[in-house]
């Protein structure tokens, strides 16, 4: 039996994916959580070897997540389920330590597909992933700014991007204010910009938000 615990902010969204997985006999759903607090408590207290995440949670997003499993050498396998485009965020989130990504607009055949993949200790991506990391193997170093940034700047950006104020920021990411404040800095400085409504703009025109 593959233990799987949701997290995603959306109770309807997690309604979803739970009526899915519970058609597969091989699949048991041990828990919901709706953000970062309470997936760190439930993953002490039920078995689980597959975690479904959503990326865009309040408090600690879904990279920050993955990080924390990461640093922890946690077991636990994490699926990435997300409403963001493949191609800006699907190779970031393996790269972070995700095991496989998929999107909540996929057919919910492949969700399934996905947690049976992830369990046994493989990869799982789409045809269209798979295609761009092959040619990320071959291709010139990246010419999109944004690919420079580090997991805390890229997660400060689309704070920004979303119109949080630096206060809010820190406080989500339980960091100080002066920390966000050098995150954005180094931010803005490789992506050649010079304030908020700049980065906002490149965020949009980049599909960042």
């Amino acid at each position: 039996m593959i233990h799987v615990v949701l997290c995603d902010d959306h109770a309807v969204v997690r309604r979803g994916i739970r009526d899915t997985l519970s058609e597969a006999v091989d699949v048991k759903v041990t828990g919901e959580a709706s953000g970062y607090a309470e997936v760190r408590e439930l993953l002490r207290k039920v078995p689980c070897d597959v975690l479904v995440l959503d990326l865009n949670m309040p408090g600690r997003d879904g990279l920050e997540v993955l990080a924390s499993l990461r640093d922890s050498d946690s077991p636990i396998k994490v699926l990435i389920v997300s409403m963001h485009a493949e191609d800006q965020y699907a190779i970031r989130c393996l790269r972070a330590g995700a095991q496989g990504y998929v999107s909540k607009a996929g057919d919910p055949s492949e969700l399934v597909t996905a947690v049976r993949t992830v369990a046994q200790g493989r990869k799982y991506v789409t045809a269209d992933v798979a295609q761009m990391l092959v040619e990320s193997l071959s291709a010139p170093k990246s010419e999109v700014l944004h690919d420079a940034l580090s997991e805390r700047e890229l997660q400060t950006v689309l704070k920004i991007a979303s119109g949080k104020r630096l206060s809010d920021i820190a406080e989500e990411l339980m960091l100080s204010p002066k920390t966000v404040s050098v995150y954005r800095a180094r931010a803005l400085e490789k992506l050649n910009l010079t304030n908020n409504a700049e980065l906002t703009v490149y965020a949009i025109r980049n599909s960042l938000v």
